[in-house]
């Protein structure tokens, strides 16, 4: 079959314009699961009545999908009716115009589900996940977030542990092994917030006491031998918890909260109501198992799941065109949290990078779409860096616009005006504007129109005055030629020429095309530190000398724009080398070294400020300024620009790296993880000079996994590292996370010519798990985000990654075109390489049977060319 893109006259196509509300309401629903691997058997009893707010006729239509129907009842009276592909269709004539009970009786396979939606089986173990529409793959129901209902389930089986949403209500474990377990959830919650899972596990167990002093039981379920990692996951949890209410005010309702760590999962994790379900990498940790990263990533990922159960959960999304109102809430609450823990000049700069490596490419690509979408055909394909992090930047200049008093009683209007509802963008800028009583219709933009604003900047300074003049402008996307301006706060701060703070900062508010800004009573010509902490998720167009930015690296005091001075030094040098233009990389280490040498200065901010800009940031750089980029050169550019970095430093490294030596016992805190990642990035400029002896001692003396991974990136990364290589397997073979690593770093490094030959030889490795998303991104997660190699001229990476999304469809299509995405640059390339990846795009979008998710996402990028 061919591709398609979606369009009006696409049947498969959901638009926001045509929602209506369902034609009738669930007051309570009650479910019995008997598990069995291949014929599970779940009764359903739904209470019904017609919706007084949907329009007629009541025709009943119930999503149902892979579910064999064995009996259908209406107020116990059985009804014959057949089932089609995507549902169940009850006549209108049958139904009463009344309140009323139906009752189904289906048959599942979760053993034989490796879509891993619904519920399903992972190694012994039953699990669900239904965001967004796995609930029609457990049994007949609206699967709709607008339909909130009140459930109850019964769960028989063999499984010592039988967990669902809720509060317990009863467990019972019979001689015969079976044993039987009852939960109530007394919130009304949709169907894509239920969860199940049944196995042989254990639990670390903690408490937590709220502010009003309800005692909460917490606990991580785990299979046996993995409860020694769950410490720092329940510590997360219970910092989350205190923090919510410390900060927003929202108490945790249930008497007990679950999680359970699970090996196949597609996502991260899930927040359904008392019973998240975690991708088991974000829960288990340790010293010896988890990096500086992980501990961070899992930090962020259990506040952001619990905090869903505010933003998400007591108040969901209307349809699944409102998704950005919970996850771009909840990533800003996460990312506060975050900042609040650690350091949040340094979250800033983390996620503003994110942003920039995800987003931004997002939306100057074929994949562009706003951040609420007017349609789609497959929902799961719009779990995006654009809902997510952008949906994040739109809260945060929301909370810059209005001010901190304004936001926070904004958000207390929001809980209670909405607690139990399923909310639109609508109702969320209407609560601020009731509080502030400004208009928002022009900030609703952001929401409805794709694609990065450019921010042009002009100064001049006569008579003490200076001015600023900033003008936006957003490039087409597909299907949105013309763009309107923008409510974009840029946050400005001026300096002197000695780097004193001339100006505080200054939130200049730009809505039309065009506007000038005036400072006035200054004494000298300023040097403006534009848009601190990147105040809009905007692209800044200016400029500026390097003896400005060196200024701005050296003495602002935002360090965000440091950074981002520091970047744009490196990011000039690394296009002007590439581009022809005079080398610019003695001024570039000028004003670098002195920061890196500055034992003042977070070493977490010095480690992010030696990283070079990513390759795929500089081709971007390079076709913005109309260059078609070169992977090859881009990859000798950089290589070449750290082996100068390298010999600038080389007197201070032996120095630095010993000040950083730490021999107390392995914390996951923001200071040893700044110490660690500080070292690790000198390392790697260290093994460029001694080839790599600095970088094998420290492997053979590492005793946590932060200190083992910097040493063997350093290694690989100089070609090196075989050895260490088979001793890293040899020892954590039976660690599936850590083996994720082994995997993913082999192509992570793999020179240009190389990854494609890497990557095979790893998919015929007995380890590999193609039904397994953690390591299938492991090897193609990697393999894209390896510019130079993924790009290699003979088009080998383009032509394996094709077969084995193709391969992946066929099992686990949501995976399949989450992967997809590597293709999403192509028509920047010469056109050597856009043949040979327009051929691939064709061939997988001719194949007979391709899924929903994939052929989508591939229709789209061909429809780039």
């Amino acid at each position: 079959m061919t591709a398609t893109t979606p369009s009006e006259h696409d049947p498969r196509t959901v638009w926001l314009s045509d929602y209506r509300p369902f034609s009738h309401l669930v007051d309570r629903v009650e479910l019995t699961f008997r598990l069995s691997p291949l014929r599970t058997k779940v009764a359903a009893r739904l209470h019904m009545r017609p919706n007084p707010a949907a329009p007629g006729p009541h025709v009943l239509r119930l999503d149902g999908e892979e579910l064999r129907l064995i009996s259908l009842k209406l107020d116990g009276a059985l009804l014959d009716l057949t089932p089609d592909e995507t549902g169940l269709t009850i006549p209108g004539d049958l139904l009463p115009d009344a309140p009323f009970t139906l009752e189904t009786l289906v048959e599942i396979d979760p053993a034989e589900n490796t879509a891993l939606e619904g519920l399903y089986m992972s190694n012994g173990m039953y699990c669900t996940q239904c965001e967004a529409q796995g609930f029609r793959k457990i049994t007949f129901y609206p699967d709709r977030p607008d339909v909130m209902a009140r459930f109850s389930v019964v769960i028989e089986g063999e499984a010592p542990v039988l967990l669902s949403n809720g509060n317990p209500v009863a467990g019972t474990a019979g001689a015969d092994g079976q044993t039987r377990a009852e939960w109530d959830d007394p919130w009304p919650k949709p169907a894509y917030l239920f969860a199940l899972v049944a196995g042989d596990l254990v639990a670390h167990r903690d408490r937590f006491t709220t502010k009003s002093g309800r005692d909460v039981d917490l606990a991580i379920w785990v299979r046996q031998g993995d409860q020694d990692r769950c410490a720092w996951a329940m510590d997360s949890l219970i910092r989350s918890m205190k923090w919510d209410e410390e900060v927003y005010g929202r108490e945790y309702d249930l008497d007990i909260f679950n999680i359970v760590a699970v090996d196949d999962f597609n996502m991260g994790a899930m927040e359904n109501k008392g019973l998240n379900i975690f991708n088991s990498k974000f829960v288990l940790a340790s010293p010896e198992t988890a990096t500086d990263d992980d501990f961070a990533r899992i930090e962020a990922i259990i506040a952001h799941e619990y905090f869903h159960n505010w933003t998400g959960n007591r108040i969901t999304c209307r349809d699944w065109f409102q998704l950005c109102l919970k996850e771009g809430l909840t990533v800003f609450r996460d990312q506060q949290f975050s900042g609040d823990m650690r350091s949040h000049a340094v979250k800033r700069i983390e996620d503003v990078a994110l942003l920039r490596a995800r987003q931004f490419r997002e939306d100057q690509g074929p994949l562009a779409h706003p951040v609420r979408p007017e349609s789609f055909v497959e929902i799961n394909n719009f779990y995006t860096a654009t809902v997510y992090e952008k949906g994040a930047e739109l809260i945060r200049m929301l909370k810059v616009l209005v001010g901190d008093q304004a936001y926070a009683k904004a958000l207390d209007l929001y809980f209670s005006r909405h607690d139990g509802h399923a909310a639109t963008i609508e109702d969320w800028l209407r609560v601020f504007e009731d509080v502030t009583g400004q208009d928002l219709s022009q900030f609703k933009r952001w929401y409805s129109e794709a694609g990065t604003p450019r921010l042009q900047v002009s100064d001049s300074f006569e008579n003490g005055t200076y001015r600023l003049v900033l003008r936006q402008h957003t490039p087409p996307t597909p299907g949105q030629p013309v763009k309107s301006p923008k409510v974009i706060p840029v946050a400005v701060g001026l300096l002197a020429q000695d780097g004193s703070e001339l100006h505080p900062t200054r939130i200049l508010t730009l809505t039309e095309a065009e506007q000038s800004f005036e400072f006035t009573g200054l004494n000298e010509r300023p040097v403006p530190s534009i848009l601190r902490g990147f105040s809009a998720p905007v692209v800044l167009e200016r400029e500026t000398s390097v003896t400005e930015r060196a200024l701005l690296l050296a003495h602002d005091s935002d360090l965000f724009n440091r950074y981002e001075a520091g970047r744009s030094l490196a990011r000039e040098m690394l296009v002007a080398s590439l581009s022809g233009r005079p080398d610019l990389q003695e001024a570039w280490l000028d004003a670098l070294v002195p920061v890196i040498r500055d034992v003042d200065l977070d070493p977490a901010f010095r480690a992010l400020i030696l990283r070079l800009p990513g390759e795929d940031d500089l081709a971007q750089a390079l076709a913005d300024r109309g260059i078609t980029p070169d992977p090859a050169a881009i990859y000798l550019a950089r290589r070449s620009a750290g082996d100068a970095l390298a010999a600038a430093l080389a007197r201070d490294l032996p120095g630095l790296l010993a000040g950083l030596q730490d021999n107390r016992p392995f914390v996951p805190d923001a200071a040893g993880a700044g110490r660690r990642a500080l070292h690790a990035a000198l390392l790697a400029l260290q093994s460029r000079l001694d080839g790599g002896q600095a970088a094998a001692a420290a492997f053979a003396a590492a005793d946590n996994m932060s200190a083992t991974i910097a040493a063997l990136t350093a290694l690989l990364d100089n070609g090196q590292g075989q050895a260490e290589l088979t001793a890293f397997a040899g020892k954590w073979q039976a660690d599936r996370n850590v083996m994720d690593k082994w995997f993913m770093l082999q192509i992570a490094c793999a020179a240009p010519g190389k990854a494609a030959e890497i990557a095979d030889a790893l998919t015929g490795n007995a380890d590999f798990d193609l039904k397994n998303p953690n390591r299938f991104r492991a090897v193609f997660g990697a393999l894209a985000a390896n510019h130079a190699g993924f790009h290699q001229a003979d088009g080998a990476c383009y032509r394996l990654l094709a077969d084995w999304l193709l391969r992946l469809d066929t099992l686990n299509p949501q995976t399949a075109a989450r992967i997809s995405t590597a293709f999403e640059t192509w028509p920047r390339y010469d056109a050597a390489r856009q043949a040979l990846i327009r051929a691939e795009l064709t061939r997988i979008s001719a194949t007979p049977g391709l899924s929903r998710d994939l052929s989508e996402m591939v229709g789209r990028m061909l429809a780039a060319g």
